[in-house]
């Protein structure tokens, strides 16, 4: 049984959508699986509050223009909250310098309100690195720079949500299969009418069970939820490294972790952000760790 698509205003530019097969019976499970999980430690609106703090962050330091004065510590301190980013952008930035990336997450959010350009702002953001297994990062902080920058306009638009070249992703997770289509050959762009089409879909499906309040919020603990799963019951071996580590934990961790509510020690301001020295960043904390 497929889930039945519903007719929700489109904040998506003019474009053609794409045709996505979701699979009810797979989001209900995931549904009821999360509001399980989240209960004993708070409830899923602890988390979309979190969120919410998350995205009040990005948008102080890098909305409307603000990141032109973005400071290099302002820039450590987001960055704390991009799990894949935190892990390589302390040795990235001592050896590159933090004006270039400045630069670059400029161009990233010039033009921001048009969401006509961001597949090309993107495109631009990461093809100023390296294409290797070493700066899988720089598509995931693009992708978070602009969703919690502006979640109301921009999906996220991350690898663990969808990665077409590999054909792996939440996309992958809730398709239903039974519809024609080998869901290991999923013929879907990962652009922004994709993931929005997406979002859309689910947003109309978390409203069909009852939210009606802070839905893309929803809808990133939900797709986090989802990967989380595979991680857990799969293994997970494309992401495992950049995002979950090797510890058995509780059932939300990977949840938190996918979506970089575990960044921060509220007790001692240290982050999960790794400088070149091996060391912690501090929330809020003035170094110098670039030339």
């Amino acid at each position: 049984m497929m889930w039945s698509l519903r007719t929700h205003k489109q904040k998506a530019p003019a474009k053609v959508k794409p045709v996505l097969h979701l699979s009810g019976p797979r989001l209900r499970a995931a549904f009821e699986s999360l509001v399980d999980a989240a209960e004993t430690t708070g409830g899923v609106e602890r988390y979309v509050g979190a969120l919410a703090l998350k995205a009040s962050l990005f948008e102080e330091v890098l909305g409307k223009g603000r990141v032109g004065d973005m400071s290099e510590t302002e820039f450590l301190d987001i960055a704390a909250f991009v799990t894949p980013a935190r892990r390589k952008v302390g040795a990235w930035l001592a050896h590159n310098g933090f004006a270039s990336l400045h630069a670059r997450l400029k161009d990233l959010l010039d033009g921001w309100s048009d969401t006509t350009t961001a597949d090309d702002r993107m495109t631009a953001f990461a093809g100023g690195f390296p294409r290797d297994r070493e700066h899988r990062w720089v598509r995931d902080l693009g992708a978070e720079v602009l969703h919690f920058t502006a979640p109301e306009r921009y999906p996220l638009m991350t690898r663990w949500m969808w990665d077409a070249e590999i054909n792996t992703g939440v996309l992958r997770e809730i398709w239903h299969s039974d519809h024609g289509a080998d869901p290991s050959n999923i013929k879907i762009a990962d652009d922004f009418a994709a993931f929005s089409t997406l979002r859309e879909e689910l947003e109309g499906f978390l409203t069909d069970n009852g939210v009606f309040r802070e839905l893309p919020f929803y809808v990133d603990m939900l797709c986090a939820h989802v990967y989380a799963g595979y991680i857990n019951d799969k293994g997970g071996q494309y992401l495992r490294g950049d995002f979950c580590g090797q510890a058995k934990e509780d059932s939300m961790a990977h949840t938190r972790r996918l979506l970089g509510l575990d960044a921060v020690d509220s007790e001692t301001g240290r982050t999960r952000l790794k400088l070149i020295d091996g060391e912690a960043h501090v929330l809020g904390e003035q170094r110098r760790l670039t030339h």
